[in-house]
């Protein structure tokens, strides 16, 4: 028999919030995280707008020669799992250290860390490139480095499956878990790269916004939307047995009851016509959850607000879903903070998580021209106040890795 998952821990570093309850409140309110980028100048790029971690001093998180060696990305991911982990009570807990795991990656890795000392190279010579590149660099030790620091001896990989990432770190999470192979996990996902290259590249492929408006950038199923923007942070959970949770009499947020994991196989980037590999995703993740469609309360999706992606999205989602479709409000936070990438389904997940305890569905913010091709409840503008009992949330990356986690709001009724 399965073991029973529930998440007992949260934390997040985010475009409009450096802990969970501020990023919480700000989604509930519509905040929008989107500006014109002060990382570097933007002038000369077409676009120029992301949404940034704000007000963020990895100092006053971490020891300062330990923060100086790591990437942007592995200072989000160490602070964001300190938090879920002191928020499930595990600073003082007697656990076993051996089946205490971490999975966590990122899409990425450390793009900032790259360029710098890819300029110091060529300014300086080969003998001046920090003997810290490496293990800043790679997308792995982000995971390595929350296992050092958290003493978490179990499992400890890193999925690097482009935006999908942190979702399948989740799903792969969840079933460790499941089949008795640890009794709990960190897991999630980090990114940080807003940096020139990474602004470049993902321009000159057409997949950005380059709108110069905040408000009309980052607008996922509009009719008028042309890209994502740029989004920064982290998102962490810990996972854990429901016997192991209950042992310890830890506080429990949710129950994860289905995972999907499924690949295109179509193109590099686009989607595959339709969203056929979306759709087998969200079945695959109903069916393990025991779930009827219609028993769905809120999707979270991918939204990125790419021209394809929603529409193909929809399309997936009407498969699936077929009239109880309409009927179930879809709405994108990445309108508030842009698409974190790597990072993008564990903070989608917590919303998930949040919704599911709160009774409230976020809205998708920036959303005024509808698209006849997008024709679900996008909760336009405004969040509302309604029973979730079930939440799924899709992450969809290019190589084609598509991604479906569905969290049940806690009861002990399984």
């Amino acid at each position: 028999m399965k073991n029973r998952v529930v998440i007992t821990g949260l934390g997040a570093i985010t475009p409009v919030g450096n802990n969970v309850e501020t990023f919480w409140q700000a989604i509930k309110k519509g905040q929008n995280g989107i500006a014109r980028i002060t990382a570097f100048d933007p002038e000369g790029f077409k676009a120029t707008l992301a949404a940034e971690v704000k007000d963020f001093e990895a100092e006053k998180f971490l020891d300062k020669k330990e923060a100086k060696r790591m990437d942007r990305y592995c200072q989000f991911a160490l602070v964001a799992a300190e938090e879920a982990y002191k928020d499930a009570g595990l600073a003082d807990a007697q656990i076993e250290r051996e089946r205490f795991g971490v999975l966590v990656g990122s899409g990425i890795g450390g793009l900032q860390t790259i360029e710098q000392q890819h300029s110091r190279l060529l300014e300086k010579g080969p003998g001046r490139v920090s003997p810290f590149f490496i293990p800043m660099t790679i997308s792995n030790m982000a995971a390595g480095n929350i296992a050092i620091k958290l003493q978490a001896k179990g499992v400890c990989t890193s999925i690097v499956t482009a935006c999908a990432t942190a979702t399948h770190s989740l799903g792969e999470a969840f079933r460790k878990i499941s089949y008795g192979e640890a009794d709990l996990i960190i897991s999630g996902g980090a990114e940080a790269s807003i940096t020139p290259l990474g602004i470049a590249g993902f321009t000159t492929m057409t997949a950005l916004s380059t709108s110069p408006d905040p408000a009309r950038a980052s607008i996922p199923f509009d009719k008028e939307r042309e890209g994502f923007v740029m989004g920064e942070g982290a998102g962490m959970l810990v996972l854990e047995s429901l016997e192991h949770a209950l042992r310890r009499n830890a506080k429990i947020y949710a129950e994860i009851v289905g995972y999907g994991a499924t690949c295109d196989a179509y193109h590099m980037t686009s989607p595959a016509p339709d969203g056929e590999g979306a759709a087998r995703a969200m079945k695959l993740a109903l069916t393990e959850a025991g779930l009827k469609p219609e028993q769905i309360s809120y999707i979270n999706p991918h939204g990125t607000g790419t021209p394809y992606n929603d529409k193909f999205e929809t399309a997936a989602i009407r498969t699936v879903f077929g009239q109880a479709a309409y009927n179930i409000p879809v709405s994108s936070t990445k309108s508030m903070i842009g698409h974190l990438l790597g990072a993008a389904g564990a903070v989608e997940a917590i919303v998930c998580i949040k919704a599911c305890q709160e009774d409230f569905v976020p809205a998708t913010i920036g959303y005024r021209c509808p698209d006849e091709d997008c024709d679900l409840d996008y909760v336009p503008n405004t969040g509302r106040s309604q029973t979730v009992n079930y939440a799924l949330s899709n992450s969809l990356g290019f190589g084609g890795h598509n991604a479906t986690i569905i969290i049940k709001k806690w009861t002990e009724e399984s």
